[in-house]
């Protein structure tokens, strides 16, 4: 990527002179200059971004520094954007998509998905209900049922069957957090309508349950839905469950708090947890909240992905037990940020709690009951034209490439856990259920668990720092243990086996020291 070679002073002075031009923000040939130019950033990022370090090196507030506190009052030629983008924004960049990204979760991405996501920025549609765009709202229909269909969900979970609108539903969402908080928001609903409760008069009562492996944002959502932060339970795992969540546990909870005169209310499962890739047995969990009249979400923001494979859907077994479930393509799908797909067994629970229905937004489609408006299955009501992306994966690719994706990750996650088990200087703490290994150099003579959690700090810190690899940490039984995440969209087989060669130098030489 080479600098454009634009004289930014010159460049001002000319625009600002220029000044009684016509303003034509979407002059067609602008626009087709300007996205040669971008297409061309583009590419040229993913030619070079294997050579870029991972993590870069900068300091707070250094952009400010480069680009200025006040914005321009002159225009200027595009490819001083351009230019500054390259030698102020990329360096200044953690790069997701590189091959030697192996922190988190994967953000995986695709030539479709980007140019899905291009072509709907363009028509820059709001689709807020059907009559708004009806093309936009089939089209992120046809995808969910698509998807679904991968997922072997049943038709209770989709849109559109073969006789006609379906009783369940979906719609794409920006995050799981949205999609945990719409559907607490119509578990508390039914739940306090089912009490009796006069308005939100028993919101204090009600409860709602999740493993201590679930990820933070689903107790923050549940803070943002009102419940009492007193009665959001976080229910010990541990290596007996492989860190899920136990039946046994859960209804024993749930019944202490009934017998104390609470109201249970809503269950979130995970299948393929944050921090350890744990999965909380869906049906059985299901089973207990049925006893409790208790809606059930389940999680499978990563690991729902996988389940388009025949032999990951057993994570899923009797999922149609469950009230509703979010899968996010943008994590291991190859669709880009963003991109959360929730699917509920009852719409009409959903939109009963979100439904708004102003003057100005009643139309003949909509009482005619014919069509999905889904402004009402979350938060806001704008919304933007997310379906095309996801049905253009799924649309280019087909069932068979994604399935090899996921499979070609999964192989090389354990490739990289057999070097793990290879090295007895290493231990693995979890079980690998996807294409997360959780892994620490273990206490070892004279090592204490106290000495190794250092150990591994250090090493983690150390790999980071060389720019060649980015690994992120969780504590698992109170242990500091290193994840590596198999993945992003680039990787091959020779970035984990490169990875695993620096991960044993590295660790050599803090051994030696």
């Amino acid at each position: 990527m080479g600098s454009l070679g634009t004289n930014p002073a010159a460049a001002f002075s000319a625009f600002a002179a220029d000044d009684k031009a016509p303003f034509q923000p979407l002059n067609p040939e602008d626009v087709r200059a300007y996205l040669h130019m971008a297409v061309d950033f583009i590419s040229d990022y993913y030619t070079n971004i294997e050579s870029m370090p991972v993590l870069p090196n900068v300091k707070p507030g250094y952009l400010q520094g480069e680009l200025g506190a006040s914005p321009p009052t002159y225009s200027a030629p595009f490819d001083v954007s351009m230019k500054e983008l390259r030698t102020s924004v990329v360096p200044g960049m953690t790069h997701w998509a590189s091959p030697n990204f192996f922190a988190f979760f994967p953000s995986t991405n695709s030539a479709a998905a980007i140019a899905g996501d291009l072509i709907a920025s363009a028509m820059n549609t709001v689709g807020f209900r059907w009559q708004a765009s009806p093309a936009a709202t089939e089209m992120e229909v046809l995808a969910l049922d698509w998807l679904a269909q991968l997922l072997r969900l049943l038709t209770t979970f989709m849109n559109r069957t073969s006789s006609g609108r379906g009783t369940g539903g979906g719609v794409i969402l920006g995050t799981t957090r949205e999609a945990m908080l719409v559907t607490l928001v119509a578990a508390r609903d039914a739940a306090l309508r089912r009490t009796g409760s006069v308005g939100v008069s028993g919101l204090p009562q009600l409860t709602v349950y999740a493993a201590d492996q679930t990820h933070s944002t689903f107790f923050k959502a549940c803070r943002l839905a009102g419940f009492d932060p007193a009665h959001i339970r976080s229910i010990p795992t541990g290596p007996e469950t492989d860190y899920g969540l136990d039946p046994a546990r859960l209804l024993q909870v749930m019944q202490a708090d009934v017998d104390a005169g609470l109201v249970p209310t809503y269950i979130c499962a995970t299948v393929g947890t944050t921090s350890s890739n744990a999965v909380d047995p869906v049906g059985a969990d299901a089973d207990v909240a049925a006893i409790f009249n208790a809606w059930v979400h389940v999680d499978a923001a990563y690991a729902g992905s996988a389940c388009i494979c025949p032999e990951f859907r057993h994570h899923l077994d009797r999922v149609e037990r469950v009230d509703s479930i979010s899968m996010s393509p943008h994590k291991w799908l190859l669709t880009c940020l963003d991109c959360t797909c929730l699917y509920v067994r009852d719409a009409h629970r959903l939109s009963d709690s979100l439904e708004t229905n102003p003057e100005y937004l009643k139309n003949d489609a909509t009482d005619s009951g014919e069509v999905t408006d889904l402004k009402d299955m979350q938060v806001g009501v704008g919304r933007r034209f997310r379906g095309l992306k996801l049905w253009m994966v799924m649309r280019t690719y087909g069932t068979a490439k994604l399935q090899e994706h996921i499979r070609s990750d999964v192989a090389m996650a354990k490739m990289f856990e057999d070097f793990v088990r290879d090295d007895d200087r290493f231990e693995v703490v979890v079980p690998r259920n996807f294409a997360l290994v959780c892994f620490r150099i273990k206490a070892n003579g004279g090592m204490t668990e106290e000495d190794a959690d250092e150990a591994n700090r250090v090493l983690m810190d150390n790999l980071n720092k060389t720019g060649k690899a980015y690994l992120a940490h969780t504590v698992v039984g109170d242990r500091f243990v290193l994840r590596f995440a198999v993945g992003s969209s680039l990787q091959e087989e020779r970035h984990v086996r490169s990875a695993w060669e620096l991960i044993k130098k590295t660790t050599t030489e803090i051994i030696m020291d």
